[in-house]
């Protein structure tokens, strides 16, 4: 098996559905944690109007401050949707612009103001150019396995994407399971269709446990060759422009099953729960993780 990539997506998932404002030195603090954890990226926030999401105003100032500070091999990733986002990134020195655009008509209009395609083709210009000034680029296609506003989503609409991505020359693709519909079944037959677009595909996938699948769905990407996933600290986090707002799989416990398997040992899963009673007590409620709460089995 490849090595599994864990992609913290806490500081920007978890968050930005929360209506209570994380202080940036807060967010400093759970950030430079995560680093020492020695997971390999961290989602520092997203470039969207603080109008919108006044949860993420900060991450210009939390990308510059953490700018200077070392940071072993992990990799600082950001959210952008729009080209505004996008020259905000690189102005402050992101290393990995995440990037996409939903298979929903409804979540698109949502989340960016736009229809599917529209959107797909600005995340494509925008892809291109970032790759051309020496950055790692992830694209994606989110509400890829179904719509809290539509319900289903056709698989050869996602693939569809899919291959207009890799038409394009893109290599580094996600799908994100926004509104957490994905089942192992749904998620083993779409993967094996995009798999045969091309050879030299990086995938990730970013799965929300809204019906209690998340983790048997990691199982079944990994499987079939998926070898990045996006999780967030506690189990916090959802989507604010899909219907059902739900958290994500959890990091800690993600790691935690790895390495009962004797895979990422190197990461500090010590740490990881740390960070994660931090935020279940900053937040002052029990989130949805899990080996936070009970602490690790030995092994």
């Amino acid at each position: 098996m490849s090595k599994i990539i864990v992609h913290e997506v806490g500081p920007r998932d978890g968050l930005q559905a929360e209506k209570q404002i994380v202080p940036a030195d807060q967010k400093l603090a759970w950030i430079r944690e995560l680093i020492a954890s020695g997971v390999d990226i961290v989602q520092v926030g997203s470039f969207v109007h603080k109008d919108k999401l006044p949860q993420m105003a900060d991450t210009d100032d939390l990308f510059r401050a953490l700018a200077s500070e070392p940071k072993g091999a992990t990799v600082l990733s950001g959210l952008v949707l729009n080209e505004k986002g996008m020259d905000r990134a690189m102005a402050c020195g992101v290393e990995m612009l995440c990037m996409g655009a939903s298979a929903s008509e409804t979540h698109s209009m949502k989340n960016v103001g736009a229809a599917s395609l529209d959107s797909q083709t600005r995340i494509i210009a925008m892809a291109k150019k970032a790759i051309e000034a020496g950055k790692q680029v992830q694209v994606s296609v989110q509400c890829a396995f179904g719509c809290g506003y539509e319900g289903r989503v056709p698989d050869d609409r996602v693939i569809g994407m899919v291959r207009r991505y890799v038409d394009e020359g893109l290599r580094n693709i996600s799908l994100a399971d926004t509104a957490g519909h994905a089942h192992p079944e749904q998620v083993k037959r779409l993967f094996g269709e995009i798999f045969k677009l091309s050879d030299d595909l990086q995938c990730t996938c970013h799965f929300h446990d809204t019906y209690g699948l998340g983790m048997a769905n990691i199982y079944t990407a990994m499987q079939m060759g998926v070898t990045t996933f996006e999780t967030c600290f506690a189990g916090i986090g959802g989507c604010p422009f899909t219907k059902v707002v739900a958290g994500n799989v959890s990091t800690e416990d993600l790691v935690h099953s790895l390495q009962r398997n004797g895979d990422r040992k190197d990461i500090d899963l010590k740490k990881l729960n740390e960070v994660a009673r931090s935020v279940a007590a900053f937040f002052a409620r029990d989130m949805m993780g899990r080996v936070y709460k009970t602490e690790p089995i030995p092994y």
